[in-house]
């Protein structure tokens, strides 16, 4: 590890942030990344991490993904960025295959939903870094928990765009963030008769820690914004501490306040720390605890959306893409977004999916620019009709695949297919 000496600025991590976060970038690059949920014979235990293990270190994926495991037993593929949505989505989904093939012949099955609905929360992944997550979480409830061990998302990673757009963009990215986890809520909690939140996952999320995991960007009054750069360091230095490496294999929590008030980031680099002072590898490594809805990492990762089966896991990926890529299918959203003024409607989306009057009024004109740009954008045929088809069966109609019947548990495990 690096000696911790006082020497690191504001001035350092603004140039930083600048650089390696919110730089501008504009190659058409796209990345899905999708999230599992796995189960055992018995659906109501965890897969053993041994078997789930072997899955990943056995088998090279033929799109060349990388798969990795969440705390709870998720696995997890992660494409590497293509050109566009015509070889990002044919990859992710040639992956997608060959994880779950893999999976079912160690007996285990994938199941595509944003929350477990059968399970405690319980890690089964005893890595340092896990367990000092899971100590700093634990001091303020259950979300923490959940959230490690219960939840699976479809990520969409697409570029911060040409320098001149870099801010549009970012700004739109949060502004859709709502109309996106109420189009594609997949997580309802059983019972209450079907009055639960269609997006348990996002709900988990929005209670826990709101200095890590509260959008970056909010809209403001008067429409002055500060730059991306500059929302993404106030952010980062606003966040508390989770945890401090001491060492490689040594992760220390950060279980309250130090000197009076909660440590975070900016505690750390006035005022320093029994273990040192923090260095630009701790800053870049406190940058992998925060879970923004939008969260800049040289591009736009969008981690606002529930896991889906195939095929709609694509129409989530190519809609967001196309809402942020075509300048065209951007600019009505844009409108569309403020004319039903959706744009913090976090809660709500979670909540209730396409039920909100405005978010729905606002999905009803946004899903069918995005379904305009993805020709532009050179999208498959296959997605393209997965799209019209997910139009017509939810959005339409003011519904979410949250909204479907969902069969029971053991039904679902047996195979269900894509059907519900």
């Amino acid at each position: 590890m690096p000696a911790r000496t006082r020497h690191l600025t504001v001035e350092a991590l603004r140039r930083h942030v600048e650089t390696q976060c919110v730089g501008p970038s504009d190659r058409g690059l796209v990345g899905v990344e999708i999230e599992l949920l796995t189960y055992p014979a018995d659906p109501r235990r965890r897969a053993p991490a041994a078997d789930l293990r072997a899955v990943v270190e056995r088998n090279h994926l033929p799109a060349g993904s990388r798969i990795t495991l969440e705390p709870g037993g998720q696995v997890e593929i992660s494409t590497p960025p293509r050109p566009g949505l015509a070889q990002a989505l044919p990859a992710a989904a040639a992956d997608l295959a060959a994880v779950s093939a893999a999976l079912r012949r160690a007996g285990l099955e994938p199941v595509a939903r944003g929350l477990d609905p059968l399970r405690a929360p319980e890690r089964i992944l005893d890595r340092p870094r896990y367990a000092a997550m899971e100590a700093f979480f634990d001091l303020e409830g259950f979300a923490g928990r959940t959230m490690m061990c219960s939840t699976a998302s479809v990520q969409v990673n697409v570029e911060t765009g040409p320098a001149t757009g870099v801010a549009g963009r970012w700004r739109l990215a949060h502004d859709l963030g709502p109309v996106l986890v109420a189009t594609f809520a997949h997580s309802p909690v059983p019972g209450g008769g079907g009055c639960g939140p269609r997006s348990a996952r996002q709900q988990v999320w929005s209670v826990m820690d709101p200095s890590r995991t509260a959008p970056v960007h909010r809209p403001v009054p008067g429409g002055l914004h500060p730059s991306p750069d500059e929302e993404w360091l106030a952010y980062a230095l606003a966040a508390r501490v989770m945890m401090i490496r001491a060492s490689d294999d040594r992760f220390v929590p950060v279980d309250g306040p130090f000197g009076g008030e909660l440590f975070t980031f900016a505690a750390w680099l006035e005022r320093g720390h029994e273990l040192g002072w923090p260095t630009l590898d701790d800053f870049d490594y406190h940058l992998t605890t925060l879970f923004p809805p939008v969260r800049p990492r040289g591009w736009l990762e969008l981690r606002m959306i529930d896991s889906l089966p195939d095929p709609w896991w694509r129409v989530a990926a190519a809609v967001a893409t196309a809402l942020l890529e075509d300048a065209a299918a951007g600019a009505a959203a844009r409108e569309a977004v403020t004319r039903a003024g959706v744009a913090d409607h976090w809660r709500s989306a979670a909540r209730h999916g396409l039920a909100d009057p405005a978010l729905r009024a606002a999905a009803q004109a946004v899903f069918p620019a995005a379904l305009s740009g993805l020709g532009r954008l050179g999208a498959d045929r296959a997605t393209v009709a997965a799209a019209e088809a997910f139009h017509d069966r939810f959005v339409a109609r003011g519904r979410c695949p949250a909204d479907d019947p969902a069969p029971t548990p053991e039904v679902e495990l047996a195979g269900a297919g894509p059907e519900w």
